[in-house]
Parts: C-alpha cells; sequence; structure tokens
C-alpha cells in the first residue's frame, strides 16, 4: 500500500494556513510607517510575556542572542563558568562562549534527553555563575530542582526555551521558571516567524531594561549610548506574523500533544526502539520535535525514507567533539552519554499539520522498519 510522502515539517502549508492573516500583518506594519521599535513589536511583547505568565518580554534578533544578551546583563564574562547540557545544540553552549565565559558541560539523566540535577550539583566550582537549563525537544527540565540548586549557591537560573513554547510545568509555563528565557522563534519552531527572532522573558524588570539597552547599542534615548551595546531587534514586520501565529499556538500545541500520542501508543513494545517520556498531570511538553532511539538509527533512517517518511537528527556530532571546541580542554572530555544521543536520536514527523493519515503512515512505516531490523 502507497502513501503520499510525509515530510518532516511543512512550512509552506504551515504558512499558507495564515496567508490572510499575514498579509492583513504586513498591511498594519506599512499603513504605520514604522519597521523598528514600533507598535507591533511592543504589543506583541505585552502578549507573549502574559502568555508565558512572565512580567518583562524583549525581543531581539534571534535565540541565541536571546541568551547571549541575558548572559551579558547579568555581568557574566571571562574567568565565569557556566553549566549547560552537553546534549544540546551547540548555540547554548556559542551563548557562552560568546561573552567569555566556559560551558561546563553536564550529561543527561538516563531516562531523559535533558540536564541531570544530580550531576549539576557535583559540576559547581566557585567560579560557577549560572546554570543554563534546555527544555530540549520541548520537554521541560527539572526546574525545580534546578531552581533548589541554584537557591543553595546563588547562580542565576537560565531557561533556554527555544523550544518550548507552550511547555508547562506544574501547571506554569516555560519562559517563567527561572530569572529569565530565551527564546527562538526561527521559523521551524512552535512559534515561528518568516525570517528570524527571538526573546527574552523575565521576571526582573532590571534585567529587562539591561537587554532591551544592550540589544539597542547600548542606548535607551537615541544618539546617548551608556553602556557598550549590540544591534539585535526584533523587527516590526516579524513581531507582526508572530503576534498572528500566536493566536492559534495553544490549538496548534494541542495538536502535536495529539500526534505525540498517537506515536506513543502506535509505536509502543516495539524491539530496540526507545519511546520519549510521555506527558503527565505535572508535565506538559510542547513536542517541538518527537525523538526516537534506536541502536540502529541509520539503517532506520533509511528505511523510514524508502517508505516517504522524511526524518532528521536532532544532533548528529557532539557539541564537545565539534571543531568550534576542537582547540579547547571540552574537546578531550568523556561524555558517552552525549555521544550516545548522537548515535542513536532520530525525530520523526510533528507538526499542526500532520493528518491522521500520515501519522497513521508514519507508526505502519516504523513498525515495519523495526520489525525488519529485528531479524537481520
Amino acid at each position: 500500500m502507497a502513501h503520499a510522502p510525509v515530510p518532516f515539517l511543512d512550512l509552506q502549508r504551515i504558512n499558507d494556513r495564515h496567508r490572510a492573516a499575514y498579509q492583513a500583518a504586513l498591511s498594519r506594519v506599512l499603513d504605520s510607517g514604522r519597521v523598528l521599535l514600533g507598535e507591533e513589536t511592543a504589543a506583541f511583547e505585552r502578549e507573549f510575556a502574559a502568555w508565558c505568565g512572565a512580567s518583562h518580554c524583549v525581543g531581539v534578533g534571534n535565540g541565541f542572542d536571546a541568551l547571549r544578551l541575558v548572559l551579558r546583563a547579568w555581568g557574566i564574562g571571562t574567568g565565569d563558568e557556566v553549566i549547560v547540557p552537553s546534549h544540546t545544540f551547540i548555540a547554548t553552549w556559542l551563548a557562552v562562549s560568546e561573552v567569555g565565559a566556559v560551558p561546563v558541560p553536564v550529561e543527561p539523566a538516563p531516562d531523559c534527553c535533558n540536564i541531570d540535577p544530580a550531576r549539576v550539583e557535583a559540576s559547581i566550582t566557585p567560579r560557577t555563575r549560572a546554570i543554563v537549563a534546555v527544555h530540549l525537544y520541548g520537554r521541560p527540565a527539572p526546574m525545580r530542582e534546578l531552581s533548589e540548586i541554584a537557591r543553595r549557591h546563588g547562580l542565576k537560573l537560565l531557561e533556554d526555551a527555544a523550544q518550548a513554547h507552550g511547555a508547562q510545568l506544574g501547571g506554569r509555563p516555560c519562559g517563567s521558571l527561572g530569572d529569565a528565557a530565551a527564546f527562538s522563534f526561527y521559523p521551524g519552531k512552535n512559534l515561528g516567524a518568516l525570517g528570524d527572532g527571538g526573546a527574552v522573558t523575565t521576571n526582573d524588570p532590571a534585567l529587562a531594561d539591561r537587554v532591551r539597552r544592550i540589544g539597542n547599542y547600548g542606548s535607551s534615548v537615541k544618539y546617548h549610548h551608556e553602556i557598550a551595546g549590540v544591534n539585535s531587534r526584533l523587527d516590526e514586520l516579524q513581531a507582526a506574523f508572530l503576534r498572528e501565529r500566536l493566536r492559534v499556538l495553544d490549538a496548534d500545541n494541542a495538536h502535536r500533544r495529539r500526534v505525540a500520542q498517537a506515536y506513543r501508543s502506535g509505536l509502543a513494545g516495539l524491539p530496540g526502539l526507545t519511546l520519549p517520556a510521555s506527558d503527565d498531570a505535572d508535565r506538559l511538553s510542547a513536542w517541538h520535535l518527537f525523538v526516537v532511539r534506536h541502536g540502529e538509527r541509520d539503517a532506520l533512517a533509511e528505511l523510514l525514507t524508502a517508505r516517504g517518511v522524511a526524518t532528521l537528527v536532532h544532533y548528529p556530532l557532539p557539541i564537545h567533539r565539534q571543531g568550534a571546541y576542537a582547540d579547547t580542554p571540552l574537546a578531550r572530555q568523556s561524555l558517552p552519554l552525549a555521544e550516545a544521543w548522537a548515535r542513536e536520536a532520530l525525530s520523526l514527523p510533528i507538526g499542526p499539520t500532520l493528518t491522521d493519515d500520515d501519522v497513521a503512515w508514519v507508526v505502519s512505516s516504523v513498525r515495519s522498519a523495526c520489525d525488519r531490523l529485528a531479524t537481520t
């Protein structure tokens, strides 16, 4: 039985749903005569802060800038250490390196993709200034335990929420669980723009003000630059588009959760396949990605490709093995759990436009592939 190809994420189809709203947003921006630092950005900041349960939101150029601007605003720099997950996208580490600090990688918990709090505590030194908790794949990190560790040691706690738009822990949204949070609006995110964009959320008004000034050339009044800043601002057009996407994000996330539940039900018990942890009453994932693990990951991906099911690998080369850190002591670290994730992780299609037939075909294809691999 044949089926139409199932793309990993159909951005054209996703954006086509919002064509009329995007055109109206474009008209608003054109009619306003403002392309930067106008009402669309201010409105989005208010709306997104409220949606995240935070007091303040500052729009910035991208998710990487959101991370590094917070670290800069906290005064973290040369000689400081920042604890980061060993398994994450490289932007988490690069933001720490960018401000002159040293990333200290900590392995994930054995049964989860997220950082292990017990290993965090063991990695703290007198130079540690902050912990970056990544809500990887959309699953909330263990924020209660990390918050308690940060409190005991006088550390800042930064959420890397680039994949967690709409995730919740104990009924509270990610973006309101640490001292600050960094979001990305890269087009493939749950809340994606039509270009790049990012934001910082926080309940600290002084931090929000400093992040805003650093991202605006160090200025709060035009042509007066109190500090040495950079140029990182969310533009009016992307803010207008994001406002439209934010209106439907809860519904889109609910669809992702239905897809994830269908995968978990349909793929349970397959030989060699490890499924991601399920949601529960306390922890609600945004399901940005649905990542399975298999000891023959590449063979599994090839079999799925042959059935028209697109997959991706997040992330095939551990950060400590990347050329970016080849000349640092990090390259010599032993991080076996991160390396295992890099060997075994495979992301299945998930998104707000997958149909029931698409999901059924993915389930059928994965079942067939796993059975085949188990007999060879």
